[in-house]
């Protein structure tokens, strides 16, 4: 089991620059998300200039406080020679591309998410109109409605070109003067999602991948895959497969086994889907009824409880799992205006 090379601070939002293995630290960057807190951004030194693992949200606070945590390493914003970022969420992505603005920093992301950053770009910047048609198609018409509002507020403003300089390809290796790196698509939180290994220094980059105290949110992108479940499960068993490293996650404190937290997290979503099934033998048809019927969060609430976003979570993620138990033979499905129902099979 790899074991953190630095202690960490107690609160792992804490600001700073926090050493987490030899010639890597962790910057903490505040988000406008009140359930994520903040998002981690990893610096790995190297010559040609600090390599930086995600970037965080675009807004100045996250910039200044970016800026300056890297000045108590001896650099500057301008000083930063790549970001290599694990998906295209805002709070991953977003910053990298106004810092390219300002700088001509290059900017890369996995291949995988090139739908989804084209489709953000056609809709004149973030868009839930993906989400909004599975929505409908899961009997949730009226937050459907609601999501499509938001995408009017977001859009405000002028959005940053989306445009990579450079895609990162599953099973490509990253030369950098005093490592190397792999990369390893784990398509299933986002279609394009890739993370970072560091096998001789035992470190995993993992972005929403592997989250030390959640379950990522599973196909929230412009541009859904069709099974996004079964992506993330067959990729948490990609990463299980190989030897065990310290866990760098993006929101959440360095874990010492990222095997620990993937049985974790895959033993999480197999009880989902037994109480997702066990929901459907129960007479609720639909992924909305069924989210309806099933405790959320750690403070087991109800689905109208939560704020609109996370219902939207909520009811996707619960269309994921009974896409996955159809898939195994556990149920049917039939689809009638637009909505698909489930039903055991006999």
């Amino acid at each position: 089991m790899a074991v953190p090379a630095f202690e960490q601070p107690a609160d792992w939002t804490e600001p700073g620059a926090h050493p987490v293995a030899p010639g890597v630290h962790r910057i903490p960057l505040e988000l406008p998300i009140p359930s994520l807190h903040s998002v981690n951004v990893y610096v790995v030194d190297d010559p040609a200039g600090p390599v930086l693992v995600d970037s965080g949200w675009a807004m100045p606070d996250s910039r200044a406080a970016l800026g300056a945590a890297l000045r108590t390493l001896g650099h500057r914003l301008e000083d930063v020679s790549q970001f290599l970022v694990t998906h295209a969420h805002g709070d991953h992505y977003s910053q990298a591309l106004t810092l390219r603005q300002s700088f001509g920093t290059r900017v890369r992301i996995g291949r995988g998410e090139r739908p989804s950053i084209e489709a953000t770009a056609a809709a004149g910047g973030p868009s839930h109109s993906g989400q909004a048609e599975l929505l409908r198609r899961c009997g949730a018409a009226d937050l459907a409605d609601e999501v499509l509002s938001w995408d009017r507020g977001e859009r405000e403003g002028d959005w940053p070109d989306g445009t990579p300089d450079g895609w990162l390809d599953d099973g490509e290796r990253i030369a950098l003067k005093r490592r190397g790196l792999d990369v390893f698509a784990t398509p299933g939180h986002t279609r394009g999602h890739i993370v970072l290994r560091d096998a001789d220094a035992g470190l995993l980059f993992s972005g929403d991948h592997v989250l030390p105290h959640i379950s990522p949110s599973i196909g929230l992108e412009a541009a859904p895959e069709p099974k996004p479940l079964r992506s993330y499960l067959d990729s948490l068993r990609l990463v299980r497969d190989m030897p065990d490293t310290l866990l760098l996650p993006a929101h959440g404190a360095v874990t010492a086994s990222t095997h620990v937290r993937i049985d974790e997290l895959i033993k999480h979503h197999e009880a989902r889907l037994n109480v997702a099934a066990a929901q459907v033998r129960a007479g609720h048809a639909t992924a909305y009824e069924v989210a309806r019927a099933m405790p959320w969060t750690r403070r087991q609430k109800k689905l109208d409880e939560l704020d609109g976003f996370s219902q939207m979570l909520a009811i996707l993620e619960i269309d994921a799992h009974l896409d996955v138990l159809v898939d195994q033979g556990v149920l049917d499905s039939a689809e009638t205006g637009g909505v698909r129902t489930y039903a055991v099979r006999a």
